[in-house]
């Protein structure tokens, strides 16, 4: 059974997302304590909140957080979690990310209603272990105002149309992530969880 680190920063759906890996069988831990962290076999980063507090929050770890991934330990970014990974944000100005997958986070489109909140429909790009058993246009719950834009367009696994197209699925090596919430998105999500815990075991 496979120890699965929640990284607690001071973000709101830290619950949810420890519920919703439970029901995967795995071993979850919320922690923010680094010894905790290093001992785990799959690290999660759940986001609700600014990019600035959040990535305030983590600086202390951010070392911690690139050794995880460069021992090929898998990491899972939810939502804001997501953004945190890429390069940068211009959320609140320009901000410094973790630099795991190159890139922006930008803010959605002026056309549309911001933020986006409700259900939106995934258009697979290309196979991907995350997704066995979801279906292409599956509807999964999105909460932000703020989207990726990698650099390298292989990391890009389903995109989102909101007012622009968007990569609503991220993946390169062992790091995983997504825009939307999947602790939040019924049974489509819990296969998404379900499916990262099997990365983690492989």
């Amino acid at each position: 059974m496979p120890k699965i680190s929640i990284i607690n920063y001071g973000v709101g759906n830290l619950r949810s997302v420890r519920r919703g890996l439970e029901r995967t069988g795995a071993e979850i831990l919320v922690t923010h304590n680094p010894k905790e962290i290093r001992e785990s076999d799959a690290i999660v980063l759940p986001g609700v909140g600014a990019f600035s507090t959040a990535i305030r929050d983590l600086a202390s770890l951010s070392d911690l957080l690139k050794q995880h991934v460069e021992e090929g330990k898998p990491i899972l970014g939810i939502c804001l979690g997501l953004q945190l990974l890429f390069t940068q944000s211009f959320e609140g100005g320009l901000l410094e990310g973790l630099d795991l997958i190159k890139g922006d986070i930008v803010k959605l489109p002026d056309n549309v209603k911001i933020p986006q909140i409700g259900w939106n429909t995934i258009d697979i790009v290309k196979h991907h272990s995350l997704l066995e058993g979801v279906k292409d246009n599956s509807y999964f719950y999105f909460v932000h105002s703020y989207i990726p834009k990698p650099q390298d367009t292989t990391v890009i696994v389903t995109t989102t149309e909101y007012g622009t197209k968007f990569p609503s699925i991220v993946a390169k090596q062992n790091i995983f992530a997504t825009q939307f919430h999947p602790e939040k998105s019924s049974n489509n999500g819990l296969i998404i969880l379900n499916n990262f815990v099997k990365n983690v075991r492989r």
